[in-house]
């Protein structure tokens, strides 16, 4: 692997302890607006000091976060449909040149295996990672899901391989049960997709679950934005995969956390209005 590859893998994947809390807010390319992000720049900015890495489409980045921001990007680099349509129609959105000019230190793409456009999006993947491998990018291959499209194993398993042999360097999928056969059938590094709101308790349950079971972290999004206090769900979060705490200490966290910045609060409030 050449330096530049390694160095942004390990921008994504923190050395200190082989894991990452990547932060995904790349919803609108298909859901257009989405709750806890209508404000882009009030709700996730305050996010950013958690996260190893922040995932989001680059019209979000030029116009919601700061240049002097130290997180490292991951860009969103497939798309071309929306929630109203055939969401396996996607095809390449993002050169890697443009991703060089927003200084990411890496890209992620959609694959649909076993949806009606899976070849459209294999050979996409396949064509993004050609061009990518020349300047030392890394690809996230993220293995989508749908209606026709299992959330088990065996088909997650496949999902995975398939982007690993394509060369991707990294794997987002989903968490499920006997998920230690997924990531023991797949040679790169697998982190888990948060997936829908979950309830905070679950969530965490969840993130402990995958990382105990081999993967290297996870990309959360709406178990973070959406949460009743972002904030606190993020280094609750944050202290599973980093910390190896457990979901009930998580949790405890958590809800200590949404107590004091609730406090915190209303002292504000209470100052400001003297």
């Amino acid at each position: 692997m050449d330096w530049g590859m390694e160095n942004r893998i390990k921008a994504i994947i923190r050395p200190e302890t082989g894991r990452t809390l990547m932060l995904a807010v790349d919803h609108g390319y298909f859901l257009g607006p989405t709750s806890g992000l209508d404000d882009f720049d009030r709700q996730i900015n305050p996010l950013l000091p958690y996260a190893d890495t922040l995932m989001l489409n680059r019209g979000a980045l030029r116009s919601g976060i700061d240049t002097g921001t130290r997180i490292p990007i991951v860009l969103r680099a497939s798309g071309g449909t929306s929630v109203l349509t055939e969401l396996s129609n996607e095809g390449i959105t993002l050169s890697i040149e443009e991703a060089i000019r927003l200084n990411a230190v890496g890209v992620a793409v959609s694959i649909f295996v076993g949806a009606p456009y899976e070849r459209q999006t294999l050979l996409g993947i396949s064509e993004l990672i050609n061009q990518a491998e020349k300047y030392g990018i890394p690809v996230i291959c993220v293995t989508a899901v749908g209606k026709e499209m299992g959330r088990d194993a065996r088909y997650l398993s496949l999902a995975s391989r398939i982007g690993a042999e394509l060369g991707a360097r990294i794997v987002k999928t989903y968490y499920c049960e006997d998920f230690e056969k997924v990531v023991n059938t797949c040679p790169v590094p697998i982190v888990i997709a948060g997936g829908k709101k979950l309830p905070e308790k679950e969530a965490l349950e969840m993130a402990y679950a995958a990382v105990s079971d081999g993967a290297v972290g996870v990309d959360m999004g709406r178990n973070i934005f959406q949460s009743e206090d972002p904030v606190a769900m993020i280094r609750a979060v944050r202290a599973v995969v980093h910390e190896n705490a457990k979901p009930d200490k998580a949790y405890q966290l958590f809800q200590d956390l949404k107590k004091e910045r609730k406090a915190g609060g209303k002292k504000k409030k209470v100052a400001s209005s003297k």
